[in-house]
């Protein structure tokens, strides 16, 4: 049976001095900002990559399914290996993997490699994301919500910077595919030379004891059920689009650069969504109807792109960025409004990260073989439509019986 530690909850009151504030805020916001550029950096070149390497579409997919399904995976172990080498020199650490995985991608064009490195570099965003929640809670104490804010808004910012700049940089400066992945090397490792100046905090004998008491994963509360399923679509969604956004609206006709420019419109348009969209839930306490319009959105979009990519694409693809970004960054707070205790937060997390990443993992190598089977991107797509479909039930579902704001 999965496993979670209680560590989060035992840093809600650990203040540092103010003075230190702005570099651990640099920090967090570059660390957020390496977690993503390594996974939608392939979208531009996969169907380049599948053709060099001899690859089928699902399997050139586990160049993003495995760093997905690893954060799936070993999320839950995190906080024990936190707890073990210090959350500070962990997440350090994690972004060393991350750097090591980006880099070695420069050593050849091989298909073994470049699924190895996908999972090593999956690793290290698996143990990092948690770990920099329990480092806002840990040094933000006051201003929760607004660094989180800025924390999702980062990351958002990662994901568009790998879709809209691989390309072009790889044109520019010459670097093959090859070196297009491997670029974004660059800016994880100056987060590890960052991080290298944040002190690591010590653990208290207290906190070690408390650290390594687990409690099982909500498997019997049926919203903890719904939330995980929500989550899980909407990561698969997401994952899938960075997969094959590109190749679908290059098959329909559209040049490369054109098919590059609606995919980063689609991360682009994320940045405002993950910071607008908490704030309206939180003012008009509107979480379930927000998910639920996000849900809707999502669906139509995705029918456009399905069964008509040529007409205004531009518009779909900014509804589609807003929508699906929104019901990313309002699901991640859905924990928060479902029980009262860090501890039974800590627990509906770890089982919503832990199936909704395992399981979305599954929606980009499905769509790959979907493609393989019936020669044409058209099929995943309204298979997604579907997912989006299911997503906006779940949404409604939400809303019933839903808690009454604190």
């Amino acid at each position: 049976m999965v496993r979670v530690t209680c560590y989060l909850s035992n840093h809600l009151e650990s203040p540092v001095k103010p003075a230190s504030r702005p570099l651990l805020f640099a920090a967090l916001i570059l660390a957020a900002v390496n977690l993503r550029p390594g996974i939608t950096s392939f979208a531009p070149l996969i169907e380049r990559i599948a053709n060099e390497l001899s690859l089928s579409r699902s399997v050139i997919s586990l160049s993003t399914a495995l760093p997905v399904l690893c954060m799936g995976l070993l999320a839950p172990f995190a906080p024990r290996l936190a707890v073990r080498f210090g959350l500070e020199r962990t997440i350090t650490f994690c972004l060393g993997l991350i750097t090591l995985a980006l880099a070695l991608r420069l050593a050849g064009d091989s298909s073994v490699l470049l699924i190895s490195t996908a999972a090593l570099l999956g690793a290290g965003i698996a143990v990092a994301g948690p770990l920099l929640s329990g480092f806002i809670k840990r040094h933000f104490v006051s201003g929760v919500g607004q660094v989180l804010a800025w924390y999702s808004l980062s990351m958002a910012i990662g994901g568009a910077a790998g879709a809209v700049l691989t390309f072009p940089l790889m044109e520019l400066f010459g670097l093959g595919w090859v070196g297009g992945l491997a670029v974004w090397a660059v800016p994880a490792l100056l987060g590890v030379v960052l991080w290298l100046f944040i002190p690591n905090t010590p653990e208290v004998a207290s906190q070690k004891s408390a650290a390594v008491e687990s409690v099982g994963l909500p498997w019997n509360k049926p919203r903890a059920w719904l939330i995980s399923g929500f989550f899980a679509i909407q990561a698969g969604l997401f994952y899938a689009l960075a997969t094959w956004a590109v190749a679908r609206y290059h098959e329909a006709g559209l040049s490369m650069n054109h098919s590059n420019a609606l995919f980063g419109m689609i991360m682009l348009m994320g940045l405002p969504s993950a910071f607008i969209m908490p704030w309206l839930a939180q003012r008009f306490d509107s979480r379930p109807q927000l998910l639920i319009l996000c849900g809707v959105v999502t669906s139509v979009c995705l029918a456009m792109i399905s069964f008509a990519p040529l007409l205004v694409p531009e518009v779909w693809a900014v509804a589609l960025g807003l929508s699906l970004s929104g019901s990313f960054s309002l699901s991640l707070v859905l924990p928060l409004y479902e029980v009262n205790t860090p501890l039974a937060v800590s627990r509906w997390t770890a089982m919503m990260l832990f199936m909704g990443y395992s399981v979305g993992s599954l929606t980009p190598v499905l769509s790959g073989l979907a493609r393989d089977l019936s020669g044409s991107y058209q099929l995943p797509f309204v298979v997604l439509m579907c997912l989006a479909m299911l997503m906006t039930v779940l949404a409604i579902l939400m809303l019933k019986g839903r808690k009454p704001a604190d």
